[in-house]
């Protein structure tokens, strides 16, 4: 897949400018965004990434674009994830529920700058040594079954380290406890203190720097080529703040998701282990021989992918079909 410069570039700017669009149109002006308003827009945005796939089939072939959706599904899917951790950062720190957008679309923007980086970082290593799926898909493993163990206990983790972030930051910086709308830094007595806007954003973003450590190589798992790894998480990155608000009262009810992520992120690991094996240089393993294994198509991933979260998703609705879904928090004075 030959990519260009000038590609990458238009690429780059098209998407900072549909998040600069987003910032003037929707979150400059504080309010909270009413369920048609979300859902409107988490549809846009679903459709333009689902139509930058039909691109991809355009300019580069369908291979390429199976790629793109698998990869766009599972960073989506990993996504919804992490709203679970948003909501409990948010309530933590009492974040008024018409600045939480404020808070999310800068958080988002600096995981996706983050994500480049690691994007970046994995291509090249890619590129120079195929023993790194080795690494990817035995780290993907251990994730899946380090998630599969915390399940349900997501939240107190989330807690404890929110709470580290935090005294670290009041050790460091003069704050304070009270809000001065959406600033993010404000004067008390002529001096300069860090608002609890700055402290949410702080761990969202430290959240998402943990996050992109299991989507990053398990999105590697699925297609080698650093453009749909970038345009893929940015995609699944973009509309992120709507769904927050369109499906938030419906997050504690995906009791099983966290299971078919884990599933997801274990196939992928093993994907990745089975095309290390077949482009295997190492000298310990076969002498230093390809491995004759079967490998996984991209095909069979995207329907693996659809069908776990079909199955987690219906399972979970089943099984708190008829749970009260709980009222937002009032945010403290």
């Amino acid at each position: 897949m030959q990519v260009s410069a000038l590609v990458w570039g238009v690429t780059i700017v098209v998407i900072l400018g549909l998040f600069v669009f987003d910032f003037f149109a929707h979150v400059r002006t504080p309010h909270e965004p009413t369920f048609r308003e979300s859902a409107f827009w988490s549809a846009v945005y679903i459709g333009l990434a689902l139509a930058f796939g039909g691109v991809i089939a355009w300019q580069w072939g369908g291979t390429y674009s199976g790629e793109y959706y698998a990869g766009f599904v599972t960073e989506k899917a990993l996504s919804v994830d992490n709203l679970f951790v948003f909501l409990i950062i948010m309530s933590t720190f009492a974040v008024p529920r018409m600045y939480q957008q404020k808070v999310l679309l800068i958080g988002i923007v600096v995981a996706l700058v983050m994500r480049g980086g690691f994007i970046a970082v994995g291509a090249a290593a890619i590129s120079a040594f195929s023993w790194v799926f080795y690494l990817f898909g035995l780290f993907l493993v251990y994730t899946a079954v380090k998630l599969l163990r915390e399940s349900g206990h997501e939240v107190e983790e989330e807690q404890k380290r929110d709470s580290r972030i935090v005294a670290l930051t009041k050790r460091l910086v003069p704050t304070t406890e009270n809000y001065d709308g959406d600033k993010l830094i404000t004067r008390i007595d002529g001096r300069k203190v860090v608002t609890p806007m700055l402290l949410a954003l702080l761990a969202i973003g430290f959240a998402d720097l943990l996050f992109a450590l299991d989507s990053i190589p398990a999105i590697y798992g699925l297609t080698e080529e650093p453009y749909i790894v970038f345009t893929a998480n940015a995609f699944a990155l973009m509309g992120l703040r709507q769904l927050y608000f369109l499906i938030g009262g419906l997050l504690d009810r995906l009791v099983y998701l966290s299971y078919g992520l884990s599933a997801i992120l274990a196939f992928i690991g093993v994907k990745l282990v089975l095309h290390a094996l077949h482009e295997n240089t190492l000298w310990f393993v076969n002498g230093g021989e390809h491995v004759s294994v079967p490998e996984i198509s991209t095909g069979l991933s995207l329907s693996v992918i659809l069908g776990v979260l079909v199955v987690a998703t219906v399972a979970s609705l089943l099984r708190t079909r008829g749970k009260a879904q709980p009222q937002p928090a009032e945010p403290k004075d």
